[in-house]
């Protein structure tokens, strides 16, 4: 007699014995809707599952609109929220990445899509993970109108999981930044980071790991916190008070969101090619965290000024009749504003120059 097959039994195989429970996911759909629905705004009611999400422009607003989308993810400070069971900030990680690279071209965040992919789906984690997506969407002012959540064994191993978010907004035609009238003797103004943000977590977890140091204990630069806990101190969301001054003032020249790349590498994205960012670092009030880093792992200024952003995570550039003014708007709206330096003539020095040294607190 012939040996009956595996796939002969008589239930037949499923995609459970896959590996993919349709029913969780179905269950984590019905779990994120009230989540969506409280993002709604003018435009979208923020409902979720079907197959794909609307916005209207009119209803939001909006005459002569131009749209600007961006993508992002939170990188390797993933492995973080993993390694310590801190799931509920890394969505607004997510959600921050990708609209404060809107709004430094003079848009508002619209709505917002994630994409949540693993192995095995915790619902748990999963729903922990897109609360914090719908909170940061409520910090920006966005819609989260749809999202993918992709269970795929195999792929990622036990416990893993990746993010990816994408955001879209508009501008009314002839709004969007950079202007076209950036000028020497621009004033360059920062606005204060949370500490890491999102970028360069590859380098901090091998410090760790170079020290032996464990997640759970004591965070040598904030007392009082896990070294964990400090260290997912979620991204800044800049929106509501960029957009605030950008109305009330319309001085606002250019905006850099300070990520991957530090100040070296992000400020020239917004500047011409003959004009130079002059950064005067001690009036940079630097986080005890940069502080720790450089001594920690023996980083020197310029790789610390090129990978992190070291105390600033968003700068304006103004002229200097209309600094006090831009200033005093983004104070009103809860932020600490300092001015950092100016704009120059590009030289042979480059797009971003520095002078003094950084002020670590």
């Amino acid at each position: 007699m012939a040996k009956k097959s595996p796939m002969s039994k008589a239930a037949g195989l499923t995609y459970s014995d896959a590996g993919v429970d349709i029913e969780a996911g179905d269950a984590l759909v019905r779990a994120l809707a009230p989540l969506a629905a409280a993002t709604a705004r003018p435009g979208a009611d923020a409902a979720i599952g079907g197959f794909g999400g609307l916005f209207d422009l009119k209803a939001a607003g909006f005459s002569d609109p131009i749209l600007v989308a961006a993508n992002d993810g939170v990188g390797t400070k993933l492995k973080l929220a993993i390694e310590t069971g801190c799931h509920d900030t890394v969505g607004i990680d997510l959600v921050a990445m990708c609209v404060n690279d809107l709004v430094v071209q003079g848009a508002e965040p619209l709505f917002f899509l994630d994409y949540f992919a693993c192995g095995t789906l915790d619902p748990e984690v999963a729903e922990r993970v897109v609360a914090g997506i719908a909170e940061g969407c409520r910090m920006a002012g966005a819609a989260l109108i749809g999202g993918e959540t992709a269970e795929m064994p195999g792929m990622y191993g036990a416990g893993d999981y990746d993010l990816a978010g994408f955001a879209v907004g508009a501008a009314e035609r002839g709004t969007l930044l950079p202007r076209d009238d950036l000028a020497a003797g621009d004033v360059l103004i920062g606005l204060r980071s949370s500490g890491v943000h999102s970028n360069g977590f590859s380098l901090v977890r091998r410090l760790v790991g170079d020290a032996g140091l464990d997640w759970q204990a004591p965070a040598p630069f904030d007392a009082g916190r896990s070294l964990g806990a400090a260290l997912l101190e979620p991204t800044r969301i800049y929106v509501k008070p960029i957009l605030d001054a950008l109305r009330r003032t319309g001085a606002i020249k250019a905006l850099a969101h300070i990520t991957g790349g530090g100040l070296t590498e992000n400020l020239p994205r917004v500047l011409p090619e003959a004009l130079a960012a002059e950064i005067a670092l001690d009036r940079l009030a630097v986080p005890p965290v940069f502080a720790w880093i450089a001594s920690a792992g023996g980083v020197a200024t310029p790789e610390m000024l090129r990978t992190f952003n070291c105390g600033i995570g968003m700068v304006a550039a103004v002229s200097e009749p209309e600094a006090d003014a831009v200033s005093a708007a983004l104070a009103d709206a809860g932020e600490t504003p300092v001015a950092i330096g100016r704009l120059g003539p590009r030289a042979d020095s480059g797009a971003v120059r520095y002078s003094g040294t950084l002020a670590f607190e």
